[in-house]
């Protein structure tokens, strides 16, 4: 039986790009996983994501990936093409579900809903897919934490969490150490004040739209 999982990487940060990875694999690989170690990227050690991550290649069927950049975080935080940030995640998770070769092909299809209400969240999603001209009958289940809940979607998560940090350690070669990317890093905040001390405006890799962009 062929299982999907989608979530996010790096929804919070000041700094840097959101990813949404879908993650298809069939549950013998996912029990496989499990007891390697499989469970939500937060809960792992760097080392030990790059290491499953390597398995997860391996093993799952397909992979979809989608970056967001900060201009379509801040669109979408300021009104500009969608109503907030969960209604852009579900048209994400929509466009990599729309894009898997492997869709008519999975049993169950599970997502981590950032909305506090899933089933608000799901159908948005299906929303969505109708509007990509995909079916929207597909068995899908959204919960709040379900990368905890459901190790294919834990495996989505590492997914995202390990592009995501391939990203930003790319972005640091460009423009400097600026930490996590995440308001609470002291890192951070010392990147964005310096920079506001030095230019104008923020640089491409921020997302304007959060506070700690704003000039005091």
């Amino acid at each position: 039986m062929l299982l999907g999982g989608i979530d996010e990487a790096g929804r919070g940060p000041a700094i840097g790009p959101m990813i949404v990875s879908l993650a298809v694999m069939d549950e013998e690989n996912i029990k496989k996983l499990k007891l390697m170690g499989v469970k939500d990227s937060k809960a792992l050690t760097p080392k030990s994501r790059s290491r499953l991550f390597k398995l997860i290649i391996q093993d799952a069927l397909e992979i979809v990936v989608r970056i967001v950049s900060p201009k379509e975080i801040d669109d979408a935080v300021l009104g500009r093409n969608f109503t907030n940030l969960n209604e852009l995640e579900a048209y994400m998770a929509a466009e990599v579900l729309s894009k898997a070769r492997s869709l008519r092909m999975l049993s169950t299809i599970y997502l981590d809903s950032p909305d506090p209400n899933p089933q608000r969240y799901l159908k948005t999603v299906k929303r969505f897919l109708r509007s990509m001209g995909v079916s929207s009958e597909l068995s899908m289940i959204a919960e709040n934490h379900a990368d905890e809940k459901f190790p294919i979607v834990s495996i989505a998560s590492i997914v995202s969490k390990v592009v995501r940090d391939d990203v930003i350690s790319r972005l640091k070669e460009e423009y400097g150490d600026f930490g996590s990317g995440y308001p609470s890093d002291p890192k951070t905040r010392n990147f964005i004040r310096e920079w506001l001390s030095r230019n104008k405006s923020p640089p491409p890799i921020a997302r304007k739209s959060w506070k700690s962009w704003k000039r005091h």
